[in-house]
């Protein structure tokens, strides 16, 4: 069962009414006996860094999720700011991330090519795939997604890079380590490239 992870911020509703569109079973993890029965975690976000971390930490599920994913090895995705969360810090704040897949949540205004653009970076862009994953299977062409953010993430080891976007200057859109995965945009808001990426997973 996938479980979409519900720690007081993120579209939840979203994400069900794309799964039972696509006729596959999701469901809301609100506790930890909820995390026990997951074969897929959805880990979503939106707004600041340190208040998702706090959120997640104070949740009680934090230590039942880590479990499921670096113990049992099920696969998870970040979305967004859940994407963000995988870092082990941000520029937006002070606390520790996860640290899932090392890297920095770095802000585009201190990149130069990207220091004078509007932020958030907000609206639809390509993705251009860097290297074979199964969430990025069945596109003819580069998939458009919907993007809303003013931070990126950085990875340290190239390796760990699936995807990039471009807003002044390439950057790490979407991630991956084993079964670990992050995406910066928006699929419940991306119409068929976000219905075929969350089928994706959902099949991985």
């Amino acid at each position: 069962m996938i479980k979409i992870i519900d720690y007081g911020i993120g579209n939840i509703q979203a994400f069900l009414n794309v799964y039972k569109r696509l006729g596959i079973s999701a469901d809301v993890a609100r506790s930890k006996e909820d995390i026990k029965d997951s074969t897929h975690l959805i880990l979503p976000g939106v707004g600041a860094f340190d208040r998702a971390m706090t959120l997640f930490n104070e949740s009680g599920m934090r230590e039942s999720v880590e479990c499921r994913v670096l113990e049992d090895n099920i696969p998870v995705i970040g979305i967004c700011v859940g994407m963000q969360m995988l870092a082990n810090s941000s520029d937006e704040g002070t606390m520790a991330g996860l640290g899932w897949i090392p890297g920095r949540v770095r802000s585009f205004s201190s990149h130069n090519s990207s220091a004078n653009l509007p932020m958030p970076h907000m609206g639809w862009n390509d993705v251009i795939e860097n290297k074979k994953s199964p969430l990025l299977e069945g596109f003819v062409s580069n998939p458009r997604f919907y993007f809303l953010h003013s931070y990126y993430y950085e990875c340290e080891d190239d390796n760990d890079v699936v995807a990039s976007a471009s807003y002044g200057h390439n950057f790490n859109c979407v991630i991956g380590r084993n079964n670990i995965y992050g995406i910066q945009c928006h699929p419940e808001k991306s119409h068929s490239s976000g219905y075929q990426l969350l089928k994706n997973f959902s099949e991985i």
